[in-house]
């Protein structure tokens, strides 16, 4: 027989009397003596099979006897419509075909019967993995990169793939990932963010990266990862940063409308809701953020940037004045910023450069990269960098270089905050940290 016709999802009340296969693992198992439940679950949920002595055949019966939670089986059966089991149908077998049988008892529960601490959890990922509300958050995660994409698209924005090895630090020389290329030294990238911009330059106006970038910092934090995958947007004409503001807030917007709609069972099984963020968000901007912040108990010194406390202070400020949970910060001082930003010609102390804040935590940085060759050549020695080491990106713009700007927004960070995950390594398959290099 097929192991599989459809997925549990796809088995309804109205396809009574129908026959289908179903394939998965064995969930839960019930023995009420004269019933024997079998709960399968695959990627789309659970569904009951129900055996009954004396009507149900002995083989059967004996199968379903030697198993345990987690084998894998295929099911062919008969759909019966039904009060008691999940979703108001069950299955009645057929053919029960066993396809793997566990060697030993699997060391963290899948059911969710005992709790495992997350490093436990994380040691047995693929188990983990397995388990309905965990599941449920890649579901998320994989539906908010939809909404991205979706929006992207009907705004004209092509995806590009741009280099993950780079011949030198795209940033500085700290927090970089060495690794030996032939008889050279490389890095993984940091951000795809150059690259974007050469793309940009190139003729190509709007562009986005999905993919991972690396930072070799020894942060044990429930916000950090070394490997993080972004949804990196470039854009090309623009007047100034409003414009790069104006796309990635509807581009969240798109992403959580698109979870809202589609993704009504995994949010139930997360306990979550999601509400669609009104537009514009709130804009914060330097120097009124020191202001801010000084009202709020928060003294942060003129020219500098704000840290963590800083950062959830102008959340709660947010918060409470627009009733909002996302929101820019906007024109920090140059002198914290890259290389690469443009500065504010009047007020140069001051760069165009973005962050966008959600529930107390940064998700992206951005804003308006400088395209003028003389502003970013000073700003190079500005900032006390060798031209020659950044001569393989700055020379282009030589040859000239329109406005342009874009922004690049953390995947997991957005699942962790859109979730309120207690770690960022709940949104990830298997997470990179310092002291994780595998599963």
């Amino acid at each position: 027989m097929a192991q599989r016709t459809h997925y549990t999802s796809q088995v309804m009340p109205e396809d009574a009397e129908k026959q289908v296969t179903v394939a998965g693992w064995v969930h839960k198992l019930r023995d009420l003596g004269k019933l024997k439940f079998i709960v399968l679950r695959d990627r789309e949920g659970q569904i009951q099979i129900t055996l009954k002595k004396g009507v149900t055949d002995d083989a059967l019966i004996a199968v379903a006897n030697s198993l345990r939670e987690e084998d894998v089986i295929s099911v062919e059966g008969t759909v019966k419509p039904t009060k008691i089991a999940p979703k108001g149908r069950e299955l009645v077998p057929l053919r029960i075909e066993v396809l793997s049988k566990i060697v030993q008892a699997v060391p963290v529960s899948v059911s969710g019967n005992i709790e495992s601490n997350l490093d436990t959890r994380l040691d047995f990922r693929v188990l983990d993995l397995r388990r309905p509300e965990v599941m449920a958050i890649f579901k998320v995660q994989s539906k908010l990169i939809e909404g991205f994409q979706s929006y992207l698209a009907s705004e004209g924005f092509r995806q590009v793939f741009t280099p993950c090895l780079m011949g030198a630090a795209s940033e500085s020389g700290a927090e970089v990932f060495p690794v030996v290329y032939f008889n050279k030294s490389a890095f993984l990238r940091q951000d795809p963010q150059l690259h974007r911009q050469l793309a940009v330059i190139s003729g190509m106006d709007r562009i986005y990266d999905l993919g991972p970038s690396w930072r070799a910092e020894l942060s044990h934090t429930p916000r950090h990862l070394c490997e993080h995958r972004g949804c990196a947007v470039e854009m090309g004409f623009i007047k100034d940063e409003q414009d790069v503001m104006r796309v990635e807030e509807a581009l969240v917007q798109s992403g959580l409308r698109k979870v809202k709609e589609e993704c009504k069972e995994e949010l139930e099984a997360l306990g979550k809701q999601v509400e669609v963020p009104a537009t514009p968000f709130p804009e914060l901007k330097f120097p009124e953020v020191y202001e801010i912040l000084a009202e709020m108990g928060k003294k942060v010194e003129f020219g500098e940037d704000y840290d963590r406390e800083g950062e959830a202070l102008l959340s709660k400020y947010v918060k409470e004045k627009h009733k909002s949970e996302f929101f820019f910060v906007n024109r920090f001082p140059f002198k914290a910023k890259p290389f690469y930003v443009m500065r504010v010609d009047d007020e140069p102390a001051w760069a165009r450069s973005v962050d966008m804040i959600f529930k107390g935590l940064e998700l992206s940085s951005g804003g308006q990269r400088e395209n003028r060759y003389g502003k970013i050549m000073d700003q190079v020695k500005e900032k006390g960098l060798s031209p020659v080491g950044v001569q393989w990106f700055t020379e282009s713009f030589k040859y000239g270089a329109p406005t342009h700007g874009g922004f690049n927004i953390g995947i997991e960070r957005i699942t962790m905050q859109l979730l309120d995950l207690a770690n960022i390594k709940e949104a990830v398959l298997f997470p990179r940290t310092p002291d994780r290099l595998l599963p």
